[in-house]
């Protein structure tokens, strides 16, 4: 076994360079990576001294350019996971601000608040409607009133929470008036 230098293996991919790019086409289905492989590798081969000792050229040629496309493939793969990642960052949380949440409690204390002004009927027609899901015809019979009472209330407790809720005196200090500062 002779000394091989790289100038001797680039000869060798010049003049071989058809051969090396449908070998290359063939074990990764692509001439675009055949053709960018074999460029890289000529690229690899510009080296000053000798290669060492190397049993056969164009094996040792096609295992560079092989190991080049790998290294290629799993790079791309990567990419393709970062950009995933990146995607996934992008989506926008579904989750409540803290600005929501504040809202919400105090929208719940206003709702508390009008349902314990409710006359007590009316609080177990709404209870009952809302929270534990029962028809107007079961709570009517439930109550021994009738199914039309039982709507009447049920449109009156709602108005009342409608009401209570539009003038939440919780929101002015969100609105900044200017008068209070």
């Amino acid at each position: 076994m002779t000394e091989t230098t790289w100038a001797a293996l680039r000869d060798l991919l010049t003049l071989r360079y058809e051969d090396f790019r449908r070998r290359l086409t063939r074990q990764f289905g692509s001439e675009d990576i055949a053709n960018e492989t074999l460029h890289e590798t000529w690229l690899h081969l510009h080296r000053p001294g000798d290669a060492g000792s190397v049993q056969s050229q164009p094996a040792f040629l096609m295992r560079i350019a092989a190991n080049i496309a790998k290294d290629r493939r799993r790079a791309e793969r990567r990419k393709a996971k970062r950009s995933e990642i990146d995607a996934a960052l992008d989506i926008a949380d579904p989750a409540p601000g803290p600005a929501q949440s504040v809202e919400a409690k105090l929208d719940l204390k206003t709702a508390e608040k009008a349902i314990a002004e409710l006359p007590g009927r009316t609080q177990a027609i709404l209870v009952a409607s809302r929270l534990r899901g029962l028809t107007h015809q079961a709570i009517a019979d439930q109550l021994g009133i009738s199914r039309r009472t039982v709507l009447y209330e049920l449109k009156r407790a709602i108005a009342h929470l409608e009401a209570r809720l539009e003038n939440n005196p919780a929101y002015d200090c969100a609105d900044g008036d200017s008068e209070s500062s």
